[in-house]
């Protein structure tokens, strides 16, 4: 990288519009596929924005999660309580393969298709109060966030009157810019507390929850899934298990109503709901980071040599809009298919609770189009803001009337 630091830029990239992409993202997958970028830390990196390049970097297990590397840049200036820092999660290999089996074991699709029903009630209870309370109401406030942080305290066996705890936890963990090292400190200190005392609690007294499961898993294994890795794994789905899905509620809503004439196909055939999930998934331009990796060893990618000890920031939302792969990538097409997007990413680190995302987002919009199909934006699409100084995408307000 011998550009001078002038040269380099900053990462994430300004959008000229919430639901609109950077427009660095079209100009580097067509000239600079594997781009040097600066860090909210200061340190350089390498960004990749074709889609051929992003799925052959998650897949290829010699770019680890070890981002607590000596020589690995640092994401943020301040250590945001382990999303993509040193914690025990960060494991590769064998461990990876063990831990992901045995909490894939309980996170099943089974148990998600069981909450279903349960999701759909919530759904439409947050609905029916948004409806109670008046038009204009917030999505975001009225149902994007209650509801994934309900269906995770129930997946968790969590008491739901949590809630804003979790959501401040989890936002100081997710944090780029917006909070000081000790409000980090001090939250994940608290957040780590809680769970040591939910975890004892449901030892002591089991229950059909998956925290339960998993201790039951700890107890007849030979040590693979530590005490701190049930710890972690329970702090990280809590976290990715509503912080990202709250999100995706919003935004997917917004883009559906950007443009009415979407709604209104969806409200004349609910058939194109599992699609249209899919594409706002796909179609997404605010994300949030992407995905850090760390390379063990000299890797060749997009024709370039990358060096041992290069991290790499892979944009699953640029390699999403790719037209090498996606026909009309630069438009939203509710009846897209095949839609291989990598909006989960995918190899060995997929995200492991994408069935109850897919399942709280479908559900979600089938009781918005049965309840509410008149729904429209109170705002202009160009007057939504999008959150910031997070390491994920999400829009603070979607203002809506019907």
């Amino acid at each position: 990288m011998s550009e001078s630091a002038t040269d380099v830029p900053h990462y994430p990239f300004p959008s000229p519009g919430a639901l609109e992409p950077p427009q660095e993202w079209a100009e580097l997958r067509a000239g600079c596929p594997v781009a040097p970028i600066r860090l909210a830390s200061g340190d350089e990196a390498l960004l990749l924005t074709r889609y051929a390049d992003v799925k052959q970097v998650l897949s290829d297990p010699r770019f680890t999660r070890q981002l607590n590397a000596a020589d690995a840049a640092k994401v943020t200036a301040n250590e945001s309580g382990g999303v993509f820092g040193s914690s025990s999660l960060n494991v590769s290999g064998e461990h990876h393969r063990a831990w992901r089996q045995l909490v894939g074991k309980a996170f099943t699709a089974k148990r998600v298709t069981a909450m279903q029903p349960r999701i759909q009630a919530m759904a439409e209870l947050l609905v029916a109060e948004m409806v109670k309370q008046g038009a204009p109401a917030d999505l975001v406030s009225a149902l994007g966030f209650p509801l994934p942080v309900w269906a995770i305290c129930d997946l968790l066996g969590v008491p739901d009157s949590d809630r804003d705890k979790f959501a401040y936890w989890s936002d100081t963990m997710l944090s780029l810019t917006r909070f000081t090292q000790e409000e980090i400190d001090a939250a994940q200190e608290a957040f780590a507390g809680y769970l040591r005392a939910h975890v004892a609690a449901k030892r002591a007294a089991p229950g059909e929850d998956l925290i339960s499961e998993l201790i039951g898993i700890v107890g007849s294994l030979d040590g693979r899934l530590t005490e701190e890795m049930l710890l972690m794994t329970a702090k990280g789905l809590l976290v990715a298990g509503h912080e990202t899905t709250a999100n995706m509620i919003g935004k997917m809503v917004a883009m559906l109503l950007a443009d009415r004439t979407r709604w209104e196909r969806l409200v004349a055939d609910p058939a194109l709901i599992r699609p249209a999930v899919e594409e706002s998934l796909r179609y997404d331009a605010n994300p949030g980071f992407g995905m850090p990796r760390y390379l063990s060893e000299q890797v060749e990618v997009a024709d370039t040599t990358l060096p041992a000890g290069t991290t790499v920031v892979c944009s699953m939302a640029a390699a999403n809009r790719d037209e090498r792969e996606f026909e009309q990538a630069a438009d939203l097409d509710l009846t897209r298919s095949p839609n291989a997007h990598l909006a989960f990413g995918v190899g060995p680190h997929s995200c492991i609770g994408q069935a109850l995302a897919r399942t709280e987002l479908q559900t979600v919009l089938k009781v918005l189009l049965d309840r509410l199909p008149t729904l429209e934006l109170a705002v202009p699409a160009d007057e939504l803001r999008r959150r910031e100084g997070l390491i994920v995408g999400g829009l603070r307000q979607v203002p809506v009337r019907w």
